[in-house]
């Protein structure tokens, strides 16, 4: 673990791994890089891959107030370390990030989006009631409270957060709740910005997996696969992709497959 310091001063930690052009991982919700990690070794082959934490998560620092364009920079500073250009895989919240780092100009050549929570005009009166409610509970310290907020809003159920509590990763998961505030504010008012979208002239792989994850039974049907749709009606060089057989967390050796494949026009 190494880590470069952004334009406001805070240290971002980061893994990296391979040879090759420079891909860098984005983490989404709840993930201080570990889910991203599985994705090293399939790409490493090929590729400088880095996979890093996100401001206030796992090694990396954390500078108040909290804005979207720090993580941008945060982004920008790992492109500086791979030399002045890199490729962007987003999972999830990470893939709005990456979408808005290349709507701000930076020196992205290819970015890869998977499972983005984009959500309809439907769904935006439950997103803004969960902002509310998540700012809240957490300007009160409640972070447990603040983890499931999270979860119900994925379309968790009451067993599945009942076991989660009762795990021992669930003390990390509180460890990261104030972040979720972070992945918050990178999908601004939930909708899919297809004005900033219309400005990414670089190719964009947009994929979602094409089984319902069982711990989301609560979203409609359709759901991501509807924000990727809209995503790639917005960007002028998108690539829609189902990958058949995947939920919401891809095999890696899949996922990686079709990233490198990507990558590599």
């Amino acid at each position: 673990m190494t880590s470069v310091t952004s334009k406001d001063g805070t240290s971002i930690a980061y893994r990296r791994s391979g040879t090759g052009p420079a891909v860098i991982l984005v983490g989404g919700g709840l993930d201080d890089g570990s889910e991203n990690a599985a994705l090293v070794p399939e790409l490493a082959g090929r590729f400088t891959v880095y996979n890093y934490a996100r401001r206030g998560r796992g090694d990396s620092g954390d500078t108040a107030p909290y804005a979207v364009e720090r993580e941008i920079d945060d982004i920008a500073a790992l492109i500086g370390e791979a030399g002045g250009s890199a490729h962007l895989f987003g999972a999830s919240s990470g893939g709005a990030l990456a979408l808005e780092a290349a709507a701000a100009g930076l020196a992205v050549d290819r970015i890869a989006v998977y499972e983005v929570p984009y959500l309809d005009d439907a769904m935006a009166p439950h997103w803004s009631a969960y902002v509310d409610r998540l700012t809240a509970v957490l300007a009160e310290g409640r972070r447990g409270e603040a983890v499931e907020l999270f979860m119900r809003l994925a379309g968790s159920s009451d067993d599945d957060i009942a076991g989660a509590r009762a795990s021992s990763f669930w003390p990390g998961l509180e460890g990261l709740a104030h972040t979720l505030a972070y992945d918050a504010a990178c999908l601004g008012d939930g909708r899919p910005p297809v004005a900033r979208l219309a400005t990414i002239t670089q190719p964009v792989l947009v994929a979602t997996g094409g089984v319902a994850d069982p711990h989301m039974g609560g979203l409609q049907p359709g759901f991501f696969d509807n924000a990727a749709d809209a995503i790639a009606a917005a960007v002028p060089k998108a690539e829609r992709r189902i990958v058949e057989g995947q939920t919401h967390i891809a095999d890696p050796k899949i996922l990686g497959g079709l990233l490198a494949g990507f990558f590599t026009p």
